[in-house]
């Protein structure tokens, strides 16, 4: 028995793929007891260690909670910015203007080969040299402008995919119908271009959310993972503070992620056709509504009218 993906397995594939999943399973379970035994070794499991996260809340709020309120200050200020920018841009390179499509391409293209990392230290010399931002706010200036200039650039060209993916027959009836091509882009390109571009968009957004932990690492920006750093070093608990830190990344990732899925699942329940089947003179309306008294609408009245007859 087949189907249209695979060939349904025999006994033999089945035994296959049972052994496979054992040996599988046992290898995960030696691997972690290696890593288990590695860490009880060093003393990295005692419990004076891990006592500072597992009772009280010292540890949190001294440490954990700064560090976090910045990366989320940080990554959401670099996402509002980011976001539209992105948008902008990649509009921008879809445009029929030359004038407006070459520097668009130019600066995506230019940001987006350059590190983010290399970004940030760049924006700290130049707030450093050319502003008078105080040097306590100069790493969250720059690790922003890193991340805005370097995402920014990765969104547009998420964009401007997203939108050059949808059929061309979506843009030629708008236009054959009257509409602008501003107002193509805006009301029909880019609210079905949107779901598509969403688990993309969130993907980057993720990327946002970790590449802070770059201005702690470099910049001296006290976000989560510095100050787990800090922590460790007041504490001893190097494995200890690491763990709750990639804990806490997991935890705001997989967030951002199933908030996305929630929505996009959404949107696609709400573009679904009602099944509503619409006469000839129902489109006649629509068209007249939408043209300006010729062309289309015409067209359609001449068939409405002949329909008519025929009835």
């Amino acid at each position: 028995m087949t189907s249209v993906l695979y060939d349904a397995q025999g006994p033999r594939a089945k035994r296959r793929n049972i052994l496979y999943t054992v040996l599988f399973l046992a290898a995960l379970a030696a691997l972690v007891w290696w890593v288990y035994k590695a860490l009880d070794d060093k003393g990295q499991l005692a419990w004076a260690l891990w006592k500072p996260f597992l009772s009280g809340t010292e540890a949190y709020s001294t440490y954990i909670w700064p560090g976090l309120q910045n990366t989320l200050e940080a990554a959401a200020l670099a996402m509002v910015i980011g976001l539209p920018l992105g948008a902008v841009l990649g509009i921008a390179r879809l445009s029929d203007h030359v004038w407006v499509r070459v520097p668009a391409a130019v600066v995506v293209e230019f940001f987006r080969a350059i590190p983010v990392l290399v970004l940030m230290i760049f924006g700290l010399a130049l707030f450093a040299q050319y502003t008078d931002v105080s040097s306590d706010d100069r790493p969250f200036y720059a690790v922003v402008t890193g991340l805005v200039l370097y995402n920014a650039s990765v969104l547009a060209e998420i964009v401007r995919a997203g939108i050059l993916a949808l059929p061309k027959g979506q843009s030629e009836a708008a236009l054959a119908i009257g509409l602008r091509k501003g107002q193509v882009m805006r009301l029909v390109l880019l609210p079905q271009a949107v779901t598509a571009m969403l688990p993309a968009i969130v993907s980057q957004l993720v990327v946002i959310v970790k590449d802070t932990a770059l201005g702690g690492a470099v910049l001296t920006f006290p976000e989560l993972l510095a100050s787990a750093n800090t922590m460790a070093g007041y504490y001893g608990n190097i494995i200890a503070s690491l763990t709750v830190v990639a804990v806490i990344f997991v935890v705001i990732n997989f967030s951002l992620t199933s908030f996305a899925s929630w929505l996009e699942g959404r949107l696609r329940r709400g573009k679904k056709s009602t099944g509503a089947v619409l006469a000839a003179q129902d489109v006649v309306d629509i068209a007249g509504t939408a043209a300006t008294g010729t062309g289309p609408a015409g067209g359609l009245s001449g068939a409405g009218d002949a329909g008519g007859a025929q009835k």
